[in-house]
């Protein structure tokens, strides 16, 4: 296998068990989390709650995705998604360097998307493609 294939799969499982992990935490209902998204949209507990569920579930099927068949307009969800869901702890209150500890679930959905390629043109078929 040639080193950009294997590059490629690194990034992939990395990117899947980032996802796949924080999809089973928000199934779990994660307390700080629910309260981050309470504090964030004044959201009433239950609502919370449903939203994070729905977000977890969103999670395992990018996981899933990433791990079957790469599509970059997933791929690039996933970077989008994994730098604000680290942007948010400093924004609730947490710590700046919890952001820096997070770079890494923005950066590989980031690296395995110029892997596979940035689209030349944004028609959607080379962002749903391979």
């Amino acid at each position: 296998m040639e080193n950009t294939k294997k590059i490629e799969w690194v990034l992939r499982l990395a990117v899947a068990g980032e996802f796949a992990g924080h999809g089973a935490f928000a199934l779990q209902g994660k307390e700080a989390w629910i309260d981050w998204i309470r504090q964030f949209t004044g959201a009433e507990i239950s609502t919370a709650t449903t939203l994070l569920m729905l977000v977890g579930l969103l999670d395992l099927l990018v996981a899933l995705v990433v791990l079957l068949r790469p599509i970059r307009a997933v791929v690039l969800w996933a970077a989008l998604w994994g730098f604000w869901t680290a942007l948010m702890r400093p924004i609730m209150g947490e710590p700046f360097w919890d952001f820096v500890e997070r770079w890494a679930n923005w950066g590989a959905p980031l690296a395995l998307l110029l892997l596979l390629g940035w689209p030349k043109n944004p028609k959607a078929k080379e962002w749903f493609g391979r």
